[in-house]
């Protein structure tokens, strides 16, 4: 079933035709979260973006091998080599042991992922289960003579290798305006050049998270877990690489000199880059203090917002725009995803309602190609959501009684549902469809049949008072109530 799927290589700053190194598999490695703080929006973007690869890669029918890390060490406050491990200094100000600030966090991150409906990757890796196989990667950098030892640290050396390959290829940086312009940090005097990366650090005497080493007591550098990593799971050549796009520089760019140095040749065949979500035009992240934690959003306790958030809600919006453009968080554009995701979803309870005729005065046959189209150009979610509402339409128009739909029609909205909206989209639509409710809510539901039969009762006994009645308690309690021409219909606001 293998399309041709269309990525927009960073790497290239083009569209590719996506060939697998080995035909039938996929390799793939994803950027995972530094687990010091809480979740944000600003995580969930780029989980839920190569979740949709994930899926729809597997949907393709190749076997892919999803490598997503995690960051528990060697991760500073500056990504200049300097200032505090972050998780070290969470640990030191809460008087907790590392990992136990670590699996807190990473517990948290997991429940918000499931939340969210992210698939786990196939495998996790933790930077600070793999420090042996940073030290050997290390040493081969050092072999190839792209790095040098000063004072117990091991730094790369980045002019010598922008004189023979080529640092600042993936981010569009001028090395030598670069090489002018970085300033030396206090504490940095042991570098032979301010652009220099660390591999290796010496830890200092009251640095709480450190391993032996050949040239010091201390810790690898934030770059090279990724590198060691990617390499240990998924060879010395893979397929895709992601993360966000302020992961370019300089942690994708330390990542491909790192990777020429050790193995002589580039790692990564597709670099891919989500975009940021900001806030009133600003990126939002932790280093910037104006992030919203997911966990705010689900339960609508952050000042900035008006109300709760249901995660799929969240993941709504992400996928109403691309992958590769802004996202700006606003309450109202939260509001208006929400609005679309409850009629989508009316739409898909409806459809699992309507009776076939004989004939169809509908066509739906278009609607799968569409969606195939749009994801194979890039993973464009927003056409496939706008070819899903498409599909909606034509369903309330069979509702009504505008159009009529076959058995076969029927069957093929169901597929473009099933495949688009809930395997692919990742959308949970449990609630809607009623062989997979929960058996708790069919009382629930029987509960508000009846009180809608007995209002068409009224109605039919021109009993007004009792049916407005029903209708605005109903109303008052949450639910949309809609009169058609085939008997009233209920919905969750």
């Amino acid at each position: 079933m293998q399309q041709d799927l269309l990525i927009y290589n960073s790497l290239n700053r083009t569209k590719q035709l996506f060939k697998p190194i080995h035909e039938g598999r996929v390799g793939m490695y994803v950027c995972g979260p530094t687990v010091y703080g809480d979740g944000h929006l600003g995580h969930a973007r780029p989980a839920i973006t190569f979740d949709i690869l994930y899926r729809y890669l597997t949907h393709l029918g190749y076997k892919v091998r999803y490598v997503r890390n995690i960051t528990d060490v060697g991760h500073l406050e500056h990504d200049a080599d300097e200032g505090e491990d972050k998780i070290a200094k969470k640990a030191r100000l809460e008087q907790l042991e590392p990992m136990e600030v670590v699996q807190h966090y990473l517990n948290r991150y997991h429940k918000a992922m499931e939340a969210l409906n992210v698939l786990p990757p196939s495998i996790e890796p933790h930077a600070s289960g793999h420090i042996i196989e940073q030290i050997e990667y290390v040493k081969k950098i050092l072999d190839s003579g792209y790095a040098y030892v000063s004072d117990g640290s091991v730094y790369f050396d980045v002019p010598k290798y922008n004189r023979d390959f080529h640092y600042g290829k993936l981010s569009g940086r001028n090395v030598d305006e670069l090489l002018a312009t970085t300033r030396a940090l206090d504490g940095q005097q042991e570098k032979r050049n301010p652009a220099d990366f660390a591999l290796w650090k010496k830890a200092a005497p009251e640095h709480i998270m450190h391993w032996p080493s050949p040239w010091s007591e201390g810790f690898p550098g934030w770059h090279l877990e990724c590198s060691t990593m990617g390499q240990k799971y998924l060879g010395e050549t893979f397929d895709i690489h992601g993360g966000g796009m302020d992961l370019m520089f300089p942690h994708h760019e330390c990542e491909i000199a790192q990777s020429v140095a050790h193995n002589g040749h580039e790692t990564v065949n597709y670099w891919m880059h989500n975009n940021m979500v900001t806030i009133n035009g600003q990126k939002m992240g932790k280093s910037l203090g104006n992030f919203i934690t997911l966990d705010e959003f689900f339960n609508g306790t952050h000042p900035a917002l008006e109300q709760a958030y249901s995660p799929m809600t969240i993941r709504f919006f992400i996928l109403q725009a691309h992958y590769r453009g802004t996202l700006d968080f606003s309450n109202a554009a939260l509001q208006a995803s929400e609005k679309a995701l409850n009629r989508m979803l009316d739409g898909y309870r409806r459809l699992q309602e309507l009776k076939p005729a004989e004939v169809s005065t509908a066509e739906v046959s278009g609607l799968r190609a569409r969606c195939y189209e749009a994801l194979n150009d890039d993973l464009n979610t927003p056409i496939v959501i706008a070819t899903l509402f498409d599909a909606c339409r034509i369903i309330n128009q069979a509702k009504d009684g505008a159009v009529t739909l076959t058995a076969s029609d029927i069957d093929e909205l169901k597929d473009v549902f099933r495949i688009f909206l809930v395997d692919i989209l990742g959308i949970r639509t449990e609630m809607v469809e009623g062989a997979s409710q929960p058996d708790a809510m069919k009382p629930f539901e029987q509960a508000v049949d009846l009180l809608l039969e007995v209002r068409a009762q009224a109605k039919a006994a021109k009993d007004w008072a009792t049916s407005d009645l029903i209708r605005d308690r109903l109303a008052q309690a949450g639910f949309d109530i809609k009169d058609t021409k085939q008997g009233a219909e209920w919905s969750l606001k």
